[in-house]
């Protein structure tokens, strides 16, 4: 099973789009987000594509009954949580954080996946026999190139998705 790994949106939907259409494209049924949508209408690209959604809040969320009812209102529907919030997906326990510091080490230890956003910068590692993922900034507005990943569950590869054409790009 191949999952798109996306975090801190922060209300980018061209960007969000485009990443959704190339996680589409690699065969991405479901994506997990670590959090920071920031408002409803930025799942929209989520709606527009039919990628099912699993995921937890940050901490730029503001309206998030809202957030959550446009989540599960789609073709394919959307689950979004409290952070943090476990699921098994192909056999194996991936747990979703927005700050990574918001769990125990034993938790992460505990997971085979830990995906995680807040820092907006792309991280992979190892902690034990756990892989801890932060996809980066999908929105692009901190370090400006938007990003975010596809993971093989059961290769445990990560895929990084960057944009970098000129369209993209945030002045600094």
């Amino acid at each position: 099973m191949r999952v798109g790994l996306i975090a801190d949106t922060h209300d980018r939907v061209p960007a969000v789009a485009e990443l959704l259409r190339r996680m589409a494209a690699a065969d991405v049924g479901l994506v997990l987000h670590a959090g920071d949508y920031c408002s409803p209408f930025a799942l929209a690209p989520f709606r527009d594509l039919n990628l099912a959604l699993a995921g937890v809040f940050g901490h730029n969320d503001g309206d998030r009954e809202g957030i959550k009812a446009y989540a599960a209102g789609g073709a394919v529907g959307g689950e979004l949580y409290e952070s943090p919030h476990s699921v098994e997906l192909d056999g194996r326990r991936v747990l979703i954080v927005h700050e990574l510091s918001e769990v125990a080490v034993r938790s992460i230890e505990h997971h085979a996946v830990v995906v995680h956003g807040y820092t907006h910068r792309r991280e992979v590692r190892t902690r034990g026999d756990a892989l801890i993922v932060n996809p980066g900034e999908a929105c692009g507005w901190l370090h400006g190139t938007p990003m975010a990943a596809v993971l093989d569950l059961e290769t445990m590869r990560v895929e990084a998705i960057e944009l970098t054409g000129p369209e993209w790009q945030e002045p600094r």
